[in-house]
């Protein structure tokens, strides 16, 4: 049977090859020659074929339309944006999508947040991105413990104040005088082991340029300043906050999520450095000790990290703790603050403070940059009106804000929810950041609604017992805003 077939489908496909005519490297001769016809009429337009050949293809439309934006562009460059009394739809622009009304929306939402899951206190704040108008608010004023949802402020912070190309450099200085190299920390915490061995590379190289095989090696971690101790003590989700390190002072080679960290990353950094150092040829001596490296010193080699686009979606997505306090730290450098808890604090909160009106910071409060201190004070509405913020056409500094956030049922802290029947309705199409603390569950994020309206929205549950079944209440509230027309 197997011989018979394969007789058969070799007959048909020396029948088909003879109708259609000969091959000429890859392409049927008649083929070629209707190319060539077409390409002799000019092939700028496209507009006829050869003789008997097929017509042209029609002009596709265009396959995606502005989300619900205005004619002017929705938010302008000053901030701008409808009053609340707007008309549901107004100022969308003919043929935009419809903006839900507030009656609608409270029909979907307010039954969700009856569940008791949602602990002792829920807050929640929907708006419409293009215009800016607040669609539904329950307490969205209210300040309360955001938990990791904080890094979407710190994300903002860091990206208007040092720049979304900013990279973040860690170099190697050389004290000719005393025959000492210096590994200077700028404050990255995603510096690996191989972009280190590039590093020693570049300075082995550099070194033997200057005929010193023998060295001594010191290492300058003085970026940042104060407690390197994040406030909740020795934990697995973070390392002691430090301007050198590597992989975050893992140790046990993950690149996310809680893990044992080194006491001591800076030394421990240094010491991988003599290591690579000595592998290639240059005799380091004694070990390395911390020294504050010459302001005079000569370069002899730098890496420097992804920009701080890049950082900002890798922290946002995996809700990475460690490059959230590089970031607020970066934040306080460029501000002119010292890089420390406090300093980092007043910067965020300064940098944020230069939008004005449009952010809600009444007694908003940034006590780390990471979450992970029950100090902190956000609201419903802020979160929003970030996200809001971060999608003005006049702002594209701060688009990686929201292409940083998680896809539910797809990647980062969303990648294991939205599973069930209640939520599947928001899998792939909520983008959103978690917060997770004991008793603490937020979900802040954005959603293109059933009729197509781009909305930002955030819920935050305080008091709650069952972190599983929190998650589970807030995906269905996200969901809820996915599915709804709300009209």
């Amino acid at each position: 049977m197997a011989v018979g077939s394969a007789a058969v489908g070799l007959a048909v496909a020396v029948t088909a090859v003879a109708v259609t005519g000969p091959w000429d490297s890859g392409q049927r001769t008649a083929e070629r020659a209707r190319a060539a016809a077409w390409h002799r009429q000019g092939g700028a337009e496209h507009t006829g074929g050869a003789p008997g050949g097929p017509a042209p293809a029609p002009s596709a439309p265009a396959v995606l339309t502005a989300l619900g934006a205005p004619p002017d562009g929705g938010l302008g460059g000053d901030g701008s944006a409808p009053g609340d009394d707007a008309a549901p739809g107004s100022g969308s622009g003919s043929g935009s999508a419809p903006v839900p009304t507030r009656a609608a929306l409270a029909d979907a939402l307010e039954p969700l947040l009856e569940d008791g899951a949602l602990g002792t206190l829920r807050t929640a704040s929907v708006v419409d991105v293009a215009t800016g108008r607040q669609l539904y608010a329950v307490r969205a004023g209210r300040n309360v413990v955001p938990a990791s949802a904080i890094k979407v402020a710190t994300a903002v912070a860091a990206l208007s104040a040092a720049g979304p190309d900013h990279r973040i450099a860690t170099r190697v200085v050389w004290d000719a005088d005393r025959k000492r190299a210096v590994l200077v920390g700028g404050g990255d915490p995603t510096l690996t082991r191989a972009e280190l061995g590039r590093l020693a590379d570049a300075t082995a190289r550099a070194l033997e340029e200057r005929g010193a095989q023998k060295i001594t090696l010191d290492y300058d971690a003085s970026r940042y300043t104060g407690p390197a101790r994040h406030p909740i003590g020795v934990n697995d989700n973070i390392a002691p906050v430090g301007a050198l390190m590597l992989n975050a002072g893992r140790l046990d080679g993950s690149t996310r999520g809680p893990a044992p960290r080194s006491a001591d990353p800076a030394g421990e950094a240094a010491a991988a450095f003599a290591d690579r150092l000595r592998d290639r040829g240059i005799d380091v001596g004694r070990p390395a000790h911390a020294r504050k490296a010459p302001g005079d010193a000569e370069e002899l080699a730098v890496h420097r990290s992804a920009p701080l686009s890049a950082l900002v979606e890798r922290m946002l997505t995996h809700s990475d703790n460690d490059i959230a306090e590089a970031l607020a730290r970066q934040t306080a450098i460029a501000r002119g603050e010292p890089a420390s808890f406090s300093g980092a604090a007043r910067a965020v909160r300064a940098q944020l403070a230069e939008y004005g009106g449009r952010l809600p910071l009444k007694g908003a409060r940034f006590a780390d940059g990471s979450g992970l201190s029950r100090r902190n004070q956000v609201s419903s509405g802020l979160l929003t009106r970030l996200l809001v913020l971060s999608a003005d056409p006049a702002r594209p500094e701060l688009r990686p804000v929201l292409t940083g956030l998680p896809v539910a049922r797809f990647n980062g802290t969303l990648d294991n929810r939205y599973d069930d029947a209640a939520t599947r309705a928001g899998a792939g199409l909520v983008r959103a950041k978690t917060g997770t603390l004991t008793g603490i569950n937020t979900l802040a994020g954005t959603v293109v609604d059933a009729d197509g309206r781009f909305l930002a929205f955030a819920f935050t549950a305080s008091g709650t017992t069952d972190r599983q079944a929190a998650h589970r209440a807030l995906d269905r509230l996200a969901s809820a805003v996915a599915n709804c027309g709300c009209r």
